[in-house]
């Protein structure tokens, strides 16, 4: 196990822009990896519902303390369960695991050890000291970098941070960003604005990659609690962090008023689109409604994927996500293939339903489907 403060090449980094987090990252080593370039990697993102370790540190839920009798022979029979899940997913063990409400560094350690019985697997967890969950990686790919943002909104620290890795997957380096957005518990609008302050940080670094690295692939991913919709949802009347290219949209937000010719339009754009993502159905993420200098990116949610990840009060809800920058459709490099939505049994049940955890009975998986993304690689001609 490596514990790692300061800027090192090929080594996880403590980023300066985070204010409070907690940060481990650990490699698993046995056989050696093959030098072969990668020809395809899949991607999975899921939210494990509460996923507490064996140990109390006084921040659990009530229920997955030692006085519910909770403990560290049900905490290694969940990670077990997990692992096999993941162990007999009819497309393999995907080559980087995305995980959502995790407790600590050890679940990911645990988790990482389970899955890989042999060669190299790393693993990075950030969270904020003082909140019970956190969120973190689990990767065949050694990483490049790692850097953590903090994010306030109204002056409040949010819960979670948005973890930022940087990993050479064999082909070429991809930029990912894991994020765990804030609920809507306590109101959809009153909440907004901390998961618009959670896409303000995706945006500037978008900008600021794609400013510095124009080539790189970027791909958000990670439990919004946002819907693909969230815009028509809530009937037009709000700006929300993820909005489509639709033309009411981009009224609403002053984009019709932007002169494209103007040579500081990409500035003004950048000043209009502050914290609000545009999700794109088009290949790549090109917007009809907003002008050129909008970041878009694409949502597989618009074609690939299907249902929801998330069941609540009787309807589907489209709240995790992969979200695709324009270098995934370019024809060279990392390419998107597709998307899906693992809904079958274990992680569902005969209704296409997430088969959510009991900690009581220990049945179950979590109360969030995973998603699964799947690369190519292609070289440019």
């Amino acid at each position: 196990m490596k514990r790692n403060n300061k800027a090192d090449t090929g080594r996880p980094v403590f980023s300066a822009l985070l204010l409070a987090a907690a940060l481990v990252s650990c490699e698993f080593s046995g056989a050696e990896e093959t030098a072969a370039p990668e020809k395809a990697i899949s991607i999975m993102t899921w939210n494990l519902q509460a996923l507490f370790d064996g140990t109390d540190s006084g921040t659990e839920y009530d229920e997955y303390t030692t006085d519910a009798d909770w403990s560290e022979e049900k905490y290694k029979g969940r990670i077990n369960v997990i692992s096999k899940a993941i162990q007999e997913m009819e497309n393999g063990i995907p080559d980087i695991i995305a995980l959502e409400e995790i407790e600590s560094g050890r679940v990911l350690e645990d988790l990482g050890a389970s899955l890989l019985k042999e060669g190299q697997m790393w693993t990075h967890f950030a969270g904020n000291p003082g909140s019970a969950l956190g969120l973190g990686l689990i990767s065949r790919f050694p990483f490049e970098g790692v850097w953590v943002h903090s994010i306030n909104a109204n002056g409040d620290a949010a819960a979670r941070p948005v973890l930022e890795a940087r990993v050479s997957a064999g082909g070429g380096p991809l930029a990912l960003f894991v994020c765990h957005w804030k609920s809507k518990l306590g109101g959809d609008d009153a909440t907004e604005a901390a998961r618009r302050a959670s896409a303000r940080i995706i945006l500037r670094r978008l900008r600021e990659l794609a400013s510095e690295e124009p080539s790189l692939p970027v791909i958000i991913m990670g439990d919004l609690n946002e819907n693909y919709d969230e815009f028509y949802r809530r009937d037009g009347s709000v700006i929300s962090a993820l909005v489509p290219d639709d033309p009411l949209c981009a009224g609403i937000t002053g984009f019709y008023d932007l002169d494209r010719e103007d040579p500081a339009a990409a500035a003004l754009a950048a000043d209009l689109q502050k914290d609000f993502i545009i999700l794109s159905k088009n290949k790549p993420p090109l917007a009809s409604y907003f002008p050129e200098q909008a970041l878009c990116v694409y949502s597989p949610w618009a074609k690939e994927l299907e249902n929801g990840s998330y069941y609540y009060q009787n309807a589907w809800e489209t709240i995790d996500h992969f979200l695709l920058s324009a270098q995934l459709f370019d024809g060279a490099g990392w390419e998107f293939e597709n998307a899906l939505t693992l809904n079958q049994p274990p992680f569902g049940n005969q209704n296409g339903h997430p088969a959510a955890y009991n900690p009581g009975t220990g049945t179950g998986l979590s109360d969030h489907l995973p998603l699964l993304l799947f690369l190519q690689y292609r070289k440019s001609l």
